[in-house]
C-alpha cells in the first residue's frame, strides 16, 4: 500500500443504522476507504484478503463478539488499529478490549467530529507501525505459478502484514503454453497481493546456474535488498527448479533468510522444518493460483488438493492449515520492528506464525 493511498477501514457492525452513520462518518469526513460487514466471520474473511488500516467494531454481534475475534485480528493483521464502538459499555468490557490489545473504546452514540479525529489518529498511527515492521521479500520461481504454488499463502501473510513483496518467475514457461499469456497470468496472480513482479526469459527447461541465471538473480537482489527470500528447494525432480536453488544459494549468499517451498515435483527427500500458519489466507492463495487459466487442467492447481496439502503439513504443527519450508538459513535480528521477524519465531509474531518442526 503506498503512502499517499487513502487509509482503509473495515467496520463490524450488524446495526444498519450505526453502520450507516460509520460509514458516512469514515467515508465523507475522514477520506476513508470503507468496507462494512455484519458479522464476526465476515470480518475475518475481509481481514484475510485486504489490509486494512483501522477496525471499527461493535461488541453485540451475531455469533462470536466483536472482542473474541481480536486475538485472530492481530494474527492476520499486527499493526491494525482497533477502536471498539459499543452501546453497551462496562468497565469488564473496556477492560477486555484493552487486554485484547483495541487500541480505544467510544461509547455510543458518537459525535461525527470525534469519531472522524480518533479514527483519522488511529488509521494514521497503524499505518506508521506498518511502515516500521515492514519487510522486503523476494520470491524465486523457475516458472509462472511455482512461487503461487509454493507460498501463495505465506505472500498473501506478508501483504497483510504491510510487506514489500517482489516475484522473480525466471523463465517464460513455454512449455506449459503461450509465454504472452502466462506473463499475463503472472501478473494478475502477483496483483493479488500487491507484489511487483520481475519476469525474465530465460529458456524453459534449459535453466544453468552458470549461464546468465546467478547473475540475473544477483541484479534483483541488488535491486530488491530482501530481509528474506522463498525459493525452490534442492529435493526436486525437475531440472530448472534445482537449477535456481542452486543459483539462489549463490546469488543471494548475503540475504539474511532464506527459505525453499514445496513444488508439486518435489522428492520425498523434502524435509520442511517451518511450517507457516496460513489460517485465513489461503483464500487468497487460491485466488492467485486462479489466474492462471492455461494451467487449470492441471491435478496440482486444484483447489482441493491445494487445501489438501496444506491440511496434511498442518499436523506439525498447531495450525489447521499451513505452508511447509525448508531452512537454508534463518538469521535472527532482535530489537527491529517485530522481533525475530526473519528468524524461526514461534510465538506469532511476523508473517502469521511460524513453527518449528516437531519431529
Amino acid at each position: 500500500m503506498a503512502a499517499d493511498d487513502g487509509y482503509r477501514a473495515l467496520v463490524l457492525e450488524n446495526d444498519p443504522d450505526a453502520a450507516r452513520f460509520l460509514r458516512i462518518v469514515l467515508e465523507q469526513h475522514a477520506g476513508m476507504r470503507v468496507e462494512v460487514v455484519t458479522t464476526a466471520e465476515e470480518a475475518l474473511t475481509a481481514l484475510g484478503r485486504t489490509t486494512f488500516d483501522l477496525l471499527v467494531s461493535d461488541i453485540q454481534l451475531p455469533g462470536r463478539s466483536g472482542l473474541q475475534i481480536l486475538p485472530e485480528v492481530r494474527r492476520l493483521h499486527p499493526a491494525i488499529a482497533i477502536m471498539i464502538v459499543t452501546a453497551y459499555p462496562t468497565y469488564d468490557h473496556a477492560v477486555e478490549a484493552l487486554r485484547e490489545s483495541a487500541d480505544d473504546f467510544l461509547s455510543k452514540p458518537v459525535a461525527a467530529a470525534d469519531l472522524r479525529r480518533r479514527a483519522t489518529d488511529l488509521a494514521a498511527r497503524a499505518r506508521a507501525r506498518r511502515s516500521e515492521r515492514r519487510e522486503r521479500v523476494l520470491a524465486v520461481g523457475a516458472h509462472p505459478d511455482d512461487i503461487e504454488l509454493g507460498v501463495g499463502a505465506t505472500l498473501a501473510a506478508h501483504a497483510a502484514s504491510g510487506d514489500e513483496l517482489t516475484l522473480l518467475t525466471l523463465s517464460g514457461g513455454s512449455v506449459g503454453g503461450a509465454p504472452s499469456t502466462r506473463h499475463s497470468e503472472a501478473l494478475a496472480a502477483a496483483a493479488t497481493v500487491g507484489a511487483r513482479l520481475v519476469h525474465l526469459d530465460f529458456p524453459d527447461t534449459h535453466l544453468v546456474p552458470a549461464e546468465g541465471l546467478i547473475s540475473a538473480i544477483e541484479e534483483v537482489v541488488a535491486d530488491v535488498v530482501p530481509d528474506r527470500i522463498y525459493t525452490h528447494g534442492v529435493h526436486d525432480r525437475h531440472q530448472d527448479h534445482r537449477a535456481v536453488h542452486e543459483a539462489v544459494e549463490v546469488a543471494a549468499r548475503q540475504v539474511p533468510s532464506v527459505w525453499c517451498f514445496q513444488s508439486p515435483s518435489s522428492t520425498v527427500d523434502f524435509a520442511p522444518n517451518r511450517f507457516v500458519d496460513i489460517d485465513g489466507f489461503m483464500d487468497t492463495k487460491l485466488k492467485m493460483l486462479a489466474a492462471f487459466v492455461s494451467q487449470a487442467h492441471r491435478e496440482y492447481i486444484q483447489p482441493d488438493v491445494v487445501r489438501t496439502a496444506a491440511r496434511y503439513w498442518a499436523r506439525f504443527s498447531p495450525a489447521r492449515e499451513v505452508e511447509p519450508l525448508e531452512t537454508v538459513r534463518a538469521s535472527e535480528t532482535v530489537g527491529r520492528g517485530s522481533a525475530l521477524r526473519a528468524s524461526a519465531a514461534v510465538d506469532g509474531q511476523g508473517i502469521g506464525r511460524e513453527h518449528g518442526s516437531s519431529t
